[in-house]
């Protein structure tokens, strides 16, 4: 493949983003269409949404919005269908949703850890079974996981140990998809100041000095989406500033590091 500078474009691809109103939904929406994408959005924040959907039209580009909850399996098959109906087929699926909570693993309750499941796992699957039949070769999945997929991660058992299922998921697909034309691939971001997160302490404690923003996520995004990613699968992108490399290491106030 010669590369030359129209080879990120996305231009004619349709792309599904969940968790699409805020934060890094909302970054790699508004990337993949300023890429040339035309974009289906997901979200239980209608007014939010609603907003992003406009954003990404005064770009250029067509949004598809559902309000919905991705826990939900039938409330995923009806948004694909419409996806469907409205563009025909799906390039990019972009599973963005999910959450959790800081608490001790003890102090979980068996609800709350189903709650912790369904949000951050059954949600990617049923994604990926409603949306894939509507895929065909070049289609690329992203699934957002997180630095703590990859790191023990206190107060957040449950929840990391579902980013890592996600993560090993991905793994397994990209050799089920492979003969198919499509790839699979995990984004794995730090600690990313969104509106669900709020402002975070400064100094940000990675190797890099500055703090990333939901915006270096969708780079990454956008990069596993296209053409410049076509011999990518099964694999991981870390968007850390470093912080997975320093092995437990933290930067201090002077710029050194330590345990």
């Amino acid at each position: 493949m010669a590369l030359d500078p129209s080879t990120p474009r996305l231009d004619g691809r349709v792309a599904i983003v969940t968790g699409a109103a805020a934060g890094i939904g909302r970054a790699s929406a508004l990337a993949l269409a300023r890429f040339g994408a035309d974009v289906a959005m997901c979200d239980r924040n209608a007014d939010d949404l609603a907003t992003a959907a406009k954003e990404v039209e005064a770009i250029g580009r067509a949004a598809l919005t559902e309000v919905l909850d991705v826990r939900e399996a039938d409330a995923v098959e009806q948004f694909c269908r419409a996806v469907g109906e409205r563009f025909g087929r799906v390039d990019v699926l972009v599973n963005n949703a999910g959450g959790g909570f800081h608490a001790s693993f003890f102090d979980v309750s068996p609800k709350g850890q189903s709650s912790l499941v369904r949000e951050n796992f059954d949600s990617v699957t049923h994604l990926l079974r409603a949306a894939v039949p509507l895929m065909g070769p070049g289609g690329s999945i992203v699934n957002l996981t997180s630095i703590e997929a990859h790191r023990a991660a206190p107060g957040y058992a449950i929840y990391s140990a579902q980013k890592a299922a996600v993560g090993n998921l991905t793994k397994s697909l990209a050799l089920e998809l492979g003969p198919r034309g499509i790839r699979i691939n995990c984004v794995a971001p730090d600690v990313i100041p969104t509106p669900g997160i709020g402002e975070l302490p400064d100094p940000p404690g990675t190797p890099l000095p500055l703090r990333g923003d939901a915006d270096d996520v969708a780079a990454a995004v956008v990069f596993l989406a296209g053409a410049m990613a076509r011999f990518v699968t099964g694999t991981t992108i870390h968007v850390d500033g470093g912080n997975l490399a320093a092995g437990g290491w933290h930067r201090r106030d002077d710029g050194t590091y330590g345990t």
